[in-house]
């Protein structure tokens, strides 16, 4: 009977969790809008990781993701640091911050799927007026 979970897997949801906290616990730079981490993948040989964010905090200069994801790579080491105090491994994984756009995709989505609703009963109540004249 196989695992339910790979050990690749159980260090990606403790990395997860970790690096939530550090990022909010001890990454004091004020550029940093509200991010969230999504995921983490970890390769096999346990030598890189991707983190997969989403940038919750517009604003209007530039490109925030961008900005937060440079931030984020600059900080990389210190969060690989704190990461290796706080979980047994031998070695932490380099880290490598990406961009989730997912969550922007599934806002996309339900925002199209709703105006399709509505307009399906726009033209329900035009044509039950139609067939009431």
């Amino acid at each position: 009977m196989p695992k339910e979970y790979s050990r690749t897997q159980r260090i990606g949801d403790q990395m997860q969790r970790e690096l939530s906290q550090l990022i909010q616990r001890e990454i004091k730079d004020p550029r940093l809008a509200l991010v969230t981490i999504t995921a983490v993948e970890v390769s096999r040989d346990l030598s890189h990781a991707k983190v997969f964010v989403t940038v919750l905090g517009q604003s209007d200069e530039g490109d925030p993701v961008e900005k937060n994801l440079h931030i984020l790579q600059d900080a990389a080491g210190f969060l690989r640091m704190h990461l290796g105090k706080s979980m047994k491994l031998r070695s932490v994984p380099q880290l490598h911050f990406h961009y989730d756009a997912s969550i922007r995709r599934g806002v996309e989505l339900s925002a199209l799927i709703e105006r399709a609703v509505a307009e399906d009963r726009q033209h329900l109540g035009d044509a039950e007026a139609e067939a009431k004249e």
